[in-house]
């Protein structure tokens, strides 16, 4: 509940695109949200890192970090859809979203699963100093037109053109049937501690596995994208995700875990590719930050809020964690079908 909770921000993600949409600061739409946001994010570890280590202080604070984050994120997230429409090249350019994230990951799940042993303040230092490093890149990298202010009523239009934005709507509900069922992170990760008995350390290893595979298959969707279409892409992904879920049922020793965990990077990878190239193409032009928002936030509610429901399975109705394994899977599989529903102008074109 406290993940789910101080992650508020993540689901009414398309509000804050709305405004970063509608309303240039300083005279641009995605650089100036940027720079002040990654400041916020940086004031806000380091005051996660002060605080009293109780629940509400730690509550307070990291609520407030998350609306910072989710700031930057509306912010970049439009940047990249508007660059892939200017391209044409939004499979490509899921794939280099989705390796730098994995790389990321890949960094940041060992040195994570170290910090995860020494006082909190170290860890909190570090991810102030991460968010901080966005600013100089900003500033040196990101330039724009200027963009002058826009009245109330740019609001009004922005919600307006994503009221009416059919592909949208449709590639948002394909991705809640796919993401919605009952979560088992929670219940991961105590099973990696309690029965597998893996230190924090072990677990960040675990975690470099499966973003490993994650970079590979990023890299790999980089050509397939320019082969196939996204219709036979998204098959593929929600396939093999359906299948690489299942395999949790024999998560029953530390070289299974690492095994499933990098198997599962490849397979969830390729369906997170064919939805991120999914989301750049149905989200319709002019905006870019509250339509991507939108759809990324359905994955969001469903991935964080569904985890409470698998908890409470586990803990209040003494479910097995294989049987919340299968659900899963079974839940995903029930997205392909409706695959074949979405509009043709999204799924046909190859990029060139």
């Amino acid at each position: 509940m406290f993940l789910f909770a101080i992650g508020f921000a993540w689901y009414l993600k398309p509000l804050f695109g709305a405004v970063v949409d509608a309303f240039p600061l300083l005279g641009s739409r995605r650089r100036s949200y940027m720079i002040i946001g990654s400041a916020l994010v940086a004031l806000g570890w380091a005051a996660t890192g002060l605080v009293s280590h109780a629940y509400e202080p730690l509550f307070i604070a990291m609520f407030l970090t998350c609306n910072a984050m989710v700031l930057v994120s509306c912010a970049t997230g439009g940047l990249l859809v508007e660059t892939a429409q200017a391209s044409g090249a939004a499979g490509r350019l899921a794939g280099i979203r989705q390796m730098t994230t994995s790389l990321c990951y890949l960094i940041g799940g060992p040195v994570s699963g170290y910090l995860a042993g020494v006082a909190f303040g170290w860890t909190a230092l570090s991810c102030a100093l991460v968010a901080a490093s966005l600013i100089p890149v900003t500033l040196f990298f990101l330039q724009e037109p200027y963009h002058p202010p826009q009245p109330l009523s740019a609001l009004w239009v922005q919600l307006r053109a994503i009221a009416g934005a059919r592909p949208m709507w449709a590639a948002s509900g394909l991705m809640a049937l796919f993401y919605i069922a009952p979560g088992t992170e929670t219940a991961l990760f105590y099973r990696q501690q309690n029965e597998l008995h893996m230190t924090t350390a072990a677990q960040g290893w675990l975690g470099f596995t499966q973003y490993a595979t994650g970079i590979i298959t990023a890299l790999a969707y980089t050509w397939f994208c320019r082969r196939m279409s996204l219709r036979r892409l998204l098959l593929i992904g929600i396939g093999c995700s359906v299948i690489t879920q299942a395999m949790f049922v024999f998560y029953n020793s530390v070289p299974a875990a690492f095994v499933i965990e990098g198997t599962n990077g490849i397979g969830f990878a390729l369906a997170e590719l064919a939805f991120l190239d999914l989301s750049a193409r149905a989200t319709p032009r002019g905006s870019e930050s509250l339509g991507y928002s939108l759809m990324l936030s359905v994955r969001n509610l469903a991935l964080f809020g569904t985890d409470i429901i698998g908890a409470h399975l586990m803990d209040d109705f003494g479910w097995r964690f294989s049987s919340l394994v299968w659900i899963n899977a079974s839940t995903s599989a029930l997205a392909l079908p409706f695959v074949f529903l979405l509009p043709k102008v999204l799924l046909s074109q190859r990029e060139a």
